[in-house]
């Protein structure tokens, strides 16, 4: 019998003593713990081409009568989680029938079976079932589940009625397959002949309840923090190999490394999700525990704009004015921001210009973050994976391809550039310095 299962049977009997509905009699003493999420995705409005796949789309719903598996990567562990499910962007409200959460099989991510044993249902005010409102999110009861750090975690959801709108809230680039199967099998060990899709929906946080000392960093980013290059089921994006880094040394093994890359995301402008500005309140402030801010993000405003020399002078003055806002915003939040360099795109068919116009802007936003002192600490990335013999592009043996995105090997190099000393003493009282 695994540790997992021993400590879940363990959990259940001291559960059987007493029980309010909504509660956790296992919690820890919460003057010693805190909430603070372990996992979490930024939420995007459903494009149709990542909308799940007939016949779980119907003419005016989605997945009605269905089951959706899927698996999560934590940051740090805990003896008491919860859950968070998004309907920010829904259409009508989310109607959730029933929850569970248990162990992959062998461990594994992108799995659609279960360890036996180790599923547990998850409620909401004491109840198997709750609505999302439309714009709105909701958090499960605290739940006796041990979860372990850099642990991957199945949650299986079954929504009997559907989601009566074809407007639904989702993480596409997961690079994790869940699954999808009609009928009720929340607690199911096994989902034979399930379909597979690469996308997350609704599911938009885990929380732990973890040590005082425990605090989380948001990684603010575009396509380059979601992973694009990564291996599908790997968990080898740039902040999962940060959270394998700061796991190595006690003084940072209880920070937790939030992912809120959206891939094809623009700081400045609405395109692939709402622009990082709008979505800051909900990706960073409204994370729990968050004590940094990783910025790194603007290469998709460059490389869009006109490659004309007034334009990109343009784009490149409105991102420095919209690195100043972020910083401003989370320091009334009491959170420190780091300003990460843009990383090169020459070579690219789309972004690289002939006369290197929008490589002057890069330039420019560059010269910006590491010399202005706004930010509180400066992560020199672009310096981490450009090429030396030719700055202007990756380094052909991190470059994915395409010369913008990273492979696995790329993104370690930006995981390596992190001084993990910036994530230390988090309970330390912050007194802002850079606006």
């Amino acid at each position: 019998m695994s540790r997992k299962i021993l400590v879940l049977i363990s959990s259940l009997v001291v559960t059987a003593l007493v029980v309010f509905p909504g509660t956790s009699s296992s919690a820890p003493d919460r003057g010693n713990s805190q909430w603070v999420n372990t996992w979490s995705s930024a939420q995007q409005l459903t494009e149709p081409a990542n909308m799940p796949p007939d016949p779980f789309t119907g003419q005016n719903s989605v997945l009605d009568d269905a089951t959706l598996r899927q698996t999560v990567h934590t940051s740090i562990g805990g003896g008491t989680m919860r859950l968070r499910f998004s309907n920010a962007f829904g259409g009508a409200p989310l109607p959730i029938t029933r929850v569970s959460v248990a162990e992959p099989l062998d461990g594994r991510a992108g799995v659609s079976a279960i360890e036996p044993g180790t599923s547990r249902e998850v409620t909401f005010h004491g109840d198997r079932s709750t609505t999302v409102p439309v714009g709105a999110q909701v958090v499960s009861d605290p739940l006796s589940f041990p979860v372990d750090a850099r642990e991957n975690l199945t949650v299986t959801m079954y929504l009997a009625d559907g989601q009566a709108s074809r407007s639904i809230t989702s993480h596409p680039g997961s690079r994790t397959t869940s699954y999808m199967l009609a009928g009720n099998h929340a607690a199911a060990a096994k989902l034979p002949g399930a379909t597979p899709v690469d996308h997350w929906y609704f599911l938009s946080g885990v929380e732990v309840r973890a040590k005082r000392t425990a605090a989380a960093v948001a990684v603010l980013g575009d396509s380059l923090t979601d992973g694009r290059g990564s291996t599908t089921n790997g968990n080898d994006r740039w902040p999962d190999q940060l959270v394998a880094r700061l796991q190595r040394s006690p003084a940072t093994a209880d920070v937790a490394v939030l992912n809120q890359g959206v891939g094809g995301n623009r700081v400045l402008r609405d395109g692939l999700g709402p622009n990082a500005l709008a979505r800051l309140d909900r990706d960073v402030f409204a994370r729990s525990g968050v004590e940094w801010l990783v910025v790194f993000e603007g290469v998709n405003d460059i490389g869009t704009a006109a490659p004309t020399k007034a334009a990109q002078r343009r784009v490149a003055e409105n991102l420095i004015s919209a690195y100043e806002q972020m910083i401003r915003r989370a320091h009334a939040q009491g959170i420190r921001v780091y300003g990460a360099t843009l990383t090169p795109f020459g070579g690219h068919a789309s972004y690289d210009d002939p006369n290197g116009h929008r490589e002057a802007a890069r330039q420019r936003v560059n010269d910006w973050i590491r010399s202005s002192h706004r930010f509180d600490a400066v992560l020199d990335l672009d310096r981490a994976v450009r090429d030396p013999r030719n700055p202007s592009a990756l380094l052909p043996t991190y470059d994915v391809g395409d010369h913008l995105h990273l492979n696995p090997v790329g993104y370690r190099a930006l995981a390596e550039a992190v001084p993990r000393g910036l994530f230390t003493n988090p309970s330390k009282p912050f007194r802002p310095g850079g606006g």
